[in-house]
């Protein structure tokens, strides 16, 4: 319809001004006579007629396409007003997760008053056959170093700095191969070695071994940090047991232990800078 109008709009407006100048002289013609005045009303009705019906054609057009083009306006701005809400809500959510986030942090760190941190956000991960490392937006202009630990807000261990340039460090995480930490099974105090494994890495797992012959290990219990040495803060919760095993030889023991925390699951974590030291 749009097209018909651009076509022959010209032509039905010159041919209702042709009606209208033939109209305007038979009026004048036909003021002598109310008989020809009659003649003439009958001629010209069907063209007055005509001439109606196509003014209030063209008008009810003209509102048609200006109620469709209010229509699109008033779609648009709908969309971008729901797109507004929907950025909106997920702020929201994002908003709700980091306060929650940090709710646990100051609750870490109302228990553990000796611990500085310094948030940092991810930016990279290196999964392959060898190494789980991150890279974090945090460095030495932070005050960050080798060997500070990472941990979510709630303060299960993700890993050590092994890396620190000025505005970034590299983190391995505890299921890293070369992983190596001092350890205590949480419920009897006593000390073993967490470690990555190259066959328990791909399972997001890692290894205690060292135990004592006369540890009664039990699934669930609770693997910390043991402080000891002063490298790593002391009680930072790094797994529970998965499940007990027996070496290859047949000798030995050991424990699978499962990270309190998926760490392709982390988009931010904290590093502990300062620390008072157990001896």
């Amino acid at each position: 319809m749009k097209d018909f109008l651009s076509k022959h709009g010209l032509w039905l407006l010159a041919a209702a001004a042709v009606i209208a100048v033939a109209l305007s002289a038979l009026s004048y013609f036909s003021s002598t006579s109310a008989v020809l005045r009659n003649a003439v009303g009958v001629v010209t009705s069907p063209f007055r007629a005509a001439a109606a019906g196509v003014s209030g054609w063209v008008e009810d057009k003209k509102r048609y396409y200006q109620d469709y083009n209010d229509l699109l306006a008033e779609n648009q701005a709908l969309r971008e007003e729901v797109a507004e809400l929907r950025a909106n809500a997920r702020q929201a959510d994002r908003d709700r997760e980091e306060n929650a986030r940090f709710r646990e942090l100051i609750g870490l760190a109302a228990q553990r008053r000796d611990f500085v941190f310094e948030s940092a956000m991810i930016l990279d991960r290196s999964n392959n056959n060898w190494t789980r490392t991150l890279t974090l937006n945090k460095g030495t202009a932070h005050g960050v170093a080798v060997n500070n630990v990472a941990v979510s807000s709630e303060g299960y261990l993700i890993g050590v700095v092994t890396e620190a340039g000025l505005n970034w460090c590299t983190v391995q995480t505890i299921i890293d191969t070369d992983t190596e930490l001092g350890a205590l099974l949480f419920r009897t105090g006593d000390v073993v070695i967490a470690e990555g494994d190259f066959t328990l890495m791909r399972e997001k797992k890692l290894k205690v071994g060292y135990l004592p012959s006369d540890t009664a290990l039990l699934v669930g219990d609770y693997i910390v940090t043991s402080g000891l040495g002063g490298y790593y803060p002391s009680n930072l919760v790094i797994g529970t047991v998965e499940s007990v095993e027996t070496d290859d030889d047949g000798l030995a023991q050991y424990a699978v232990l499962l990270p309190m925390l998926d760490f392709d699951a982390q988009t931010e974590v904290f590093i502990i800078k300062e620390f008072d030291i157990v001896e």
